[in-house]
């Protein structure tokens, strides 16, 4: 049996999508859901669910976890899974591949190296063995060098340090509409991403940060004359600033369209990731 931990944040659009796509793919399961500024409407849509705020995300799940625990067997599964996310082929626990732990791995984003709650399975009885949690805070550097942490990285640490093997779910996507979102996932699953909140990524907005920050570097006049030098470089910065400033929000504009316009896909199209794993496109 597979036990199913969401969250949906302020916006009800994946309720239905996610509840059919579960119905469609799994066999035995129940579904605990943390539900924010949801109308209770939606509440009966799940087994359990439970307004849990102002919990932060991996809390929510970890919560979830402990209270799908007391209806669960040791041998049964968790799928963790985002509010915009859901399989899109049947799932068993063959997904494993023989581990005890299979997640979608984001190598697309600044090479993220962690299990992602976006998307994880894993049986019960472990995530209690190894005192399971999605909090975060153990760090790594991106593939740009930044130092990030992000939900997963403790996990990662833990898997690690026990030596314990675990399936990356990679992006299966022939088709991008984004590099980042809109993302299948070893043909089992799918990540909207971003659904909950405007489309900002950090492989979209680190460029225009380090851009924004490239005005003063422009500078005709040498640092060596001090009131000039330091005029120009002000202006130069103000004015780069500016610039990207607008370059990104309309670059995340065009990632809202696009989004909407996949939403719209997944309202009316049981198959509409066939697009993204077959690349046909917007037919």
């Amino acid at each position: 049996m597979f036990h199913v931990l969401t969250v949906h944040w302020h916006d009800d659009r994946f309720i239905e999508p996610q509840r059919r796509f579960l119905d469609r793919n799994l066999d035995d399961y129940r579904v605990y859901a943390a539900l924010n500024g949801v109308d209770e409407k939606w509440f009966s849509y799940f087994d359990y669910a439970e307004d849990m705020k102002p919990q932060r995300l991996w809390e929510k799940l970890d919560a979830l976890a402990v209270i799908a625990r007391e209806h669960a067997k040791p041998d049964d599964y968790f799928l963790f899974i985002d509010g915009d996310a859901f399989p899109i082929a049947p799932l068993t626990p063959e997904v494993l591949g023989g581990t005890e732990l299979a997640a979608v791995r984001r190598d697309e984003n600044l090479g993220e190296p962690y299990p992602h709650p976006c998307f994880c399975v894993a049986r019960v009885g472990f995530w209690f063995d190894i005192q399971g949690t999605w909090n975060f805070g153990v760090t790594f550097t991106a593939s740009n060098g930044d130092t990030l942490t992000d939900e997963g990285m403790n996990l990662l640490d833990i898997l690690r340090r026990e030596s314990i093997p675990w399936r990356p779910l990679l992006r299966s996507n022939t088709w991008n509409l984004d590099p980042v979102l809109f993302g299948v996932y070893d043909n089992v699953g799918y990540h909207h991403g971003a659904g909950f909140r405007r489309p900002v990524t950090q492989r979209v907005l680190r460029p225009h940060l380090e851009a924004a920050q490239s005005g003063s570097r422009e500078a005709i006049v040498p640092e060596s004359v001090p009131l000039l030098g330091r005029l120009e470089r002000s202006l130069r910065s103000r004015v780069r600033q500016r610039q990207e400033a607008r370059r990104f929000e309309s670059e995340v504009d065009h990632t809202q369209e696009l989004s909407a316009q996949v939403y719209e896909w997944i309202k009316t199209d049981d198959d509409f990731y066939r697009r993204f794993t077959e690349g046909t496109g917007p037919a």
